[in-house]
C-alpha cells in the first residue's frame, strides 16, 4: 500500500477513498452495491482502461458496461482472443484470421501454417464454440503485460504469430504491450475484459468458408446478435481481399514495408487503377440495361464519408464514355416544408428520415421524366424551410439517365412507384479489407470517421471534438436508414484505398491531439491515435486530383 487517496466516481457522483495501487476491479468490488451496472472496462480521466488498471493518484473514474461504445469494443476484442485460444485448442496446427465485420458479426477464417484456407465443417465450428464456452466457464484472467519490444517479438516468434512479428519489425517502440489468456499470448490495439468469465453472451456459426463470431445484441440483453446473410457484401469484400493478395498488401506490416522500400507510388497507381476499372464495369452494366430500354434511374447510396459524391462524378464520366449523359437530381430539393419534417428522439428535425422527403412528388416527377415529359424541378430553400419553384425545367432525352445521390437510394420505399427494371441501385462504402494483423481488423467505421474528421475540419471549420461527438448520431441514422437495405444494391463499389490510412495519418493526428482531455470524446481520440500509430505516414504527393480520397483531403479536380 502506498497510502490513501481519493478518486471521483462518475457513476456514484462521489469521492471514494482508495489505497494507492488498488485496481479498478478491486475498487468496483467495494462499491458495486452503489452501481447499477457490471463493468467490463472504465474511463480514467476520459481514457479507456481495463479493470486491472492500478490507481496511484487522484483520478476521475467512470465504470462502463456493454451499453457504451468503449465497453462493446472491449467485449468484442476479448471474444476474439477467446476464439483464437479455442481454435488453437481444437485445431492446433491451424491459424485464425479475423477478416472484417459483416452480417451483424465478425467473419473469421482458418488457415494452415502455409496460409492455405481450411474450410471448417459444422462439426468443427461446433467444437470450437464449445471450447469457447469452456474457456468462458473457466473464468481465466486476461493479463496485460509490457516488455521490451525485442522480448515481445521473441514471444510471438515462439507462438507462431508471424504477422505480429512483422508488425513489431516496422515499429520503433521500445516497449510493447501484449496480453495472455492462460498460456496463450496475443496483442490487440485496445483493452481487454478482466477475465473470460465476463463474456457469457456470444455465438459462433458456420458462415460460407469460415465462421461468424456474434457478440451481444444491445437491443436484447443476454442474447447474441442474429446472423443476417449479406452475400453481396461478402462478394465485395472477397473481391478486394483477392486484390490485396495480388499486390502483396494484406496487413499494416505489408503497407509499412512498402513505405520503407519506397514502393508507395506504384501501390497508389495500382489502387487508383482498380477504382477506374470498377467504375467502368458498373457503367458498362448500366449501359447494357439502358440499351434494353431499362435503367433510366441510377440511385447511389452509402453511409457518411463513403465517397458518394466523387463516386457519382466518376461514374458520370464512365457513363459518358458509353454515350450516356447523366442528369442529376438532388434529393435535398424534395424535403417537405420544415414544419412537416419528422423529429427525432430529442425533438430536433430529423432530415435523415425517409419521411423528411415528399415521396409522392418525387415519384410523380420521376414517372413523368421517364415518360419523356418536361418537369419543373423544385428547389428547397433552407433559409425559409420551404420548397420553391424557380422555373428550372428538366426533360430526359434519348441518351439521358437520371443520377440520384442520397442515403435512401437502396430503400424500396423511396421509389415505390417506379418499375424495378427502370432502376439501377449502387451502394458505395469504404469496405476496408486491410488488417492490422491476423486478429485485429481495421473497422470500416473508423476509416470513415477519420475521413469525416479531416473533411469537416477542412471544409466546414469543425474540429475533431464536434465531429466525434456527432458520430454516434450519424451511426444511428445509418443503422436505421442505410444498412438494412445494403443487399438491395445491383452493384457495390468499395471506395476504400489500400494506402489511405497512411496518407490520412498526417492530417488526422494533429486534429485528434487537439481534443481536450476534460471531454468525453477524449477517449475516442486516444483510441484513434493509438490505431494510427501502427501506420507509417505516406505522402499525398502521388495521389491524382481525380482520386476519391481528394474529396476529403482537398485538391480534387471535381467541384463539390
Amino acid at each position: 500500500m502506498t497510502g490513501q487517496l481519493n478518486i471521483y466516481c462518475k457513476n456514484t457522483e462521489e469521492y471514494i477513498p482508495v489505497d494507492g495501487g488498488e485496481t479498478l476491479l478491486e475498487i468496483y468490488e467495494r462499491i458495486k452495491d452503489k452501481i447499477a451496472l457490471k463493468p467490463i472496462c472504465a474511463h480514467v480521466n476520459n481514457k479507456t482502461e481495463d479493470l486491472h488498471f492500478p490507481v496511484y493518484k487522484p483520478n476521475m473514474v467512470e465504470f462502463l458496461d456493454l451499453n457504451s461504445p468503449s465497453g462493446m469494443r472491449v467485449y468484442v476484442r476479448s471474444l476474439c482472443m477467446v476464439l483464437y485460444k479455442a481454435v488453437l485448442d481444437v485445431c492446433p496446427a491451424m491459424k485464425l484470421r479475423m477478416r472484417h465485420s459483416i452480417s451483424n458479426g465478425y467473419y473469421a477464417q482458418i488457415v494452415d501454417n502455409e496460409g492455405k484456407e481450411f474450410i471448417p465443417s459444422e462439426a468443427v465450428v461446433t467444437q470450437i464454440k464449445q471450447q469457447m464456452h469452456n474457456i468462458v466457464d473457466a473464468d481465466i484472467p486476461f493479463l496485460r503485460r509490457q516488455k521490451l519490444t525485442r522480448d515481445v517479438r521473441e514471444i510471438f516468434v515462439q507462438a507462431g504469430l508471424d504477422d505480429k512479428v512483422e508488425l513489431l519489425d516496422t515499429s520503433d517502440e521500445i516497449y510493447s504491450v501484449y496480453y495472455t489468456l492462460g498460456d496463450t499470448p496475443d496483442s490487440y490495439y485496445g483493452n481487454l475484459a478482466p477475465s473470460s468469465g465476463s463474456l457469457q453472451v456470444f455465438d459462433l456459426v458456420k458462415y460460407h468458408n469460415g465462421m461468424l463470431l456474434l457478440g451481444p445484441d444491445p437491443k436484447q440483453p443476454g442474447k447474441a446478435k442474429r446472423c443476417i446473410m449479406q452475400d453481396k457484401m461478402l462478394m465485395a469484400f472477397d473481391d478486394y481481399l483477392q486484390f490485396n493478395e495480388v499486390v502483396g498488401i494484406t496487413n499494416v506490416a505489408d503497407l509499412n514495408r512498402a513505405v520503407v522500400d519506397g514502393n508507395t507510388s506504384m501501390l497508389i497507381n495500382v489502387a487508383e487503377a482498380l477504382h477506374d476499372a470498377k467504375f467502368a464495369h458498373i457503367a458498362d452494366e448500366i449501359a447494357s440495361r439502358y440499351k434494353q430500354g431499362n435503367a433510366r434511374i441510377v440511385l447511389i447510396a452509402g453511409p457518411s464519408s463513403s465517397g458518394k459524391t466523387t463516386s457519382s462524378r466518376r461514374l458520370a464520366i464512365q457513363l459518358m464514355i458509353n454515350r450516356i449523359i447523366p442528369k442529376v437530381i438532388s434529393l435535398d430539393n424534395y424535403f417537405v416544408d420544415r414544419e412537416a419534417t419528422p423529429v427525432d428522439e430529442n425533438g430536433e428535425y430529423d432530415y435523415e428520415s425517409l419521411y423528411a422527403l415528399d415521396l409522392d412528388l418525387f415519384n410523380n416527377d420521376l414517372r413523368r421524366l421517364i415518360a419523356g415529359e418536361e418537369v419543373e424541378m423544385p428547389t428547397y430553400d433552407f433559409a425559409s424551410g420551404r420548397r420553391v419553384f424557380k422555373g428550372d425545367k428538366m426533360r430526359l432525352g434519348n441518351n439521358n439517365v437520371l443520377l440520384i445521390e442520397g442515403i435512401h437510394g437502396l430503400n424500396p420505399e423511396l421509389t415505390a412507384q417506379i418499375p424495378e427494371e427502370q432502376k439501377f441501385r449502387l451502394y458505395v462504402s469504404a469496405l476496408t479489407t486491410l488488417t492490422i494483423d491476423d486478429h485485429n481488423w481495421v473497422p470500416t467505421t473508423d476509416n470513415r470517421l477519420l475521413r469525416r474528421i479531416i473533411r469537416d475540419h477542412k471544409y466546414r471549420g469543425t474540429d475533431a471534438l464536434k465531429t466525434i461527438a456527432r458520430w454516434p448520431s450519424v451511426r444511428r441514422g445509418e443503422e436505421k436508414w442505410i444498412f438494412p437495405f445494403q443487399e438491395n444494391a445491383d452493384a457495390t463499389f468499395n471506395s476504400s484505398l489500400l494506402f489511405e490510412l497512411g496518407v490520412m495519418k498526417d492530417y488526422a493526428v494533429p486534429l485528434l491531439r487537439k481534443v481536450p482531455r476534460n471531454t468525453p470524446e477524449f477517449a475516442e481520440a486516444v483510441r484513434l491515435l493509438t490505431f494510427l500509430g501502427y501506420f507509417l505516414p505516406i505522402s499525398e504527393s502521388q495521389i491524382p486530383s481525380t482520386s476519391l480520397l481528394r474529396e476529403f483531403l482537398g485538391g480534387s479536380s471535381f467541384h463539390y
